[in-house]
């Protein structure tokens, strides 16, 4: 199983989520750790090369979870938050960016 390393303020931000939406990510992020696919993802390539979204619906809301896998050492969540239009906001997209990069260049 993969460590799960939580970027920035990720962790606070998903702790801010409704519970079943936490439970949610976290039963999500367990099987990314296990190299098991989320349940509803799809390829973010505009935040960086790898970079996954995990798409979580619950009552009536849309939460959204930004991850990479980094080789063997982990799983990096960059940003969560609670999705309030039909497309990803410009700023949403920029955080996952900086924080991609800086996980990066850490690597």
């Amino acid at each position: 199983m993969k460590d799960l390393y939580f970027v920035g303020t990720s962790q606070d931000d998903m702790r801010g989520f409704p519970e079943d939406a936490k439970k949610m990510a976290g039963y999500q992020l367990h099987l990314v750790q296990s190299d098991i696919d989320p349940n509803d993802w799809k390829p973010m390539a505009t935040v960086g090369q790898g970079v996954k979204e995990i798409r979580i619906r619950e009552s009536g809301n849309a939460y959204r979870v930004f991850y990479v896998v980094v080789r063997n050492d982990g799983v990096y969540v960059l940003h969560a938050f609670q999705k309030t239009t039909q497309k990803t906001e410009k700023r949403d997209i920029e955080l996952g960016k900086r924080r991609y990069r800086e996980v990066m260049r850490q690597k």
